[in-house]
């Protein structure tokens, strides 16, 4: 990961933070304004001359007593994120998942340099059976298969001329890999970004809330926006963390796999390296 990229996503967690932050000390805030103004409010506690008697208070009737209703988390999560939210954080963290098992399933070593064709193949070319050899890396689906089959065929060109093709080979391979493993990173970036959209939109919503109150406003009404910019937040960095983190071991198989590849190459064609063009 690059400094530029370090450098962004510690501002957006330092921006995050703030935010939440903010919304809480706002909100507790409001918690002692509505406190004190109910306190201000009460009647005055009776003296014990006019208390009733425990005759005159009303039998309590248990039934009239109703208990909180207790949110689901998953239902306040989906009520909070809306209807653009939800779906746009549903694609993005199905996309990823998806991306994340493909380059798993490619990024194996027998896609790229399995050890029994390496030892087979090397066994051709000692025994100098060259055209089993061609056609042996021609039916292999690993990407040494294709490069070594490509610098075979270009052997009667001359060894530079086949050297040549077989780079262009693998930088078409690599770059194919690189471009499908970049679609993560790049889910990586938009998601946190979506997240602090949506604690923006959030936060917004709550001041419009208070900007259109005439006196107090309403604390449930506050707490849907400060819930949607927080919840936006927290899916955001809920998808974005595991995806930059996969990232970076993707990156780091791929770049060992290609490695092995071009070792494996320089073993078995530097043989043909004194090889003239006819």
């Amino acid at each position: 990961m690059s400094r530029y990229q370090l450098f962004m996503l510690s501002c957006l967690f330092m921006g995050t933070f703030s935010l939440f932050f903010s919304a809480v000390i706002a909100q507790d805030d409001l918690s002692r304004e509505i406190e004190m103004e109910l306190q201000a409010t009460a009647t005055p506690t009776p003296s014990a001359a006019t208390l009733p008697l425990p005759q005159d208070f009303p039998a309590p009737n248990n039934s009239e007593i109703v208990a909180p209703e207790q949110k689901i988390y998953l239902i306040w999560l989906i009520e909070s994120l809306g209807w653009f939210f939800t779906p746009a954080f549903l694609v993005m963290s199905i996309t990823m998942v998806a991306l994340v098992v493909m380059n798993f399933l490619a990024f194996r070593q027998m896609n790229f340099a399995p050890k029994d064709f390496v030892g087979q193949f090397g066994e051709y070319l000692d025994n100098k059976q060259f055209q089993e050899a061609y056609e042996y890396a021609r039916s292999s689906e690993s990407l040494l298969g294709k490069i070594l089959a490509t610098g075979l065929a270009k052997l009667s060109s001359g060894f530079a001329q086949a050297e040549e093709a077989m780079q262009a080979v693998g930088e078409e391979e690599t770059m194919r890999h690189e471009h499908r493993l970049g679609y993560i990173a790049l889910i990586g970036k938009i998601a946190p970004m979506l997240g602090l959209f949506g604690t923006v939109v959030g936060m917004i919503d709550s001041f419009s809330t208070i900007a259109a109150s005439a006196g107090q406003p309403p604390v449930n009404k506050l707490a849907e926006g400060i819930a949607t910019a927080l919840f936006t937040t927290e899916v955001g960095l809920a998808i974005a963390i595991p995806a930059l983190i996969i990232y970076d071991i993707l990156k780091n198989r791929l770049t060992e796999n290609l490695l092995n590849v071009n070792i494996a190459t320089e073993n078995l064609m530097n043989r043909f390296a004194g090889m003239n063009t006819k």
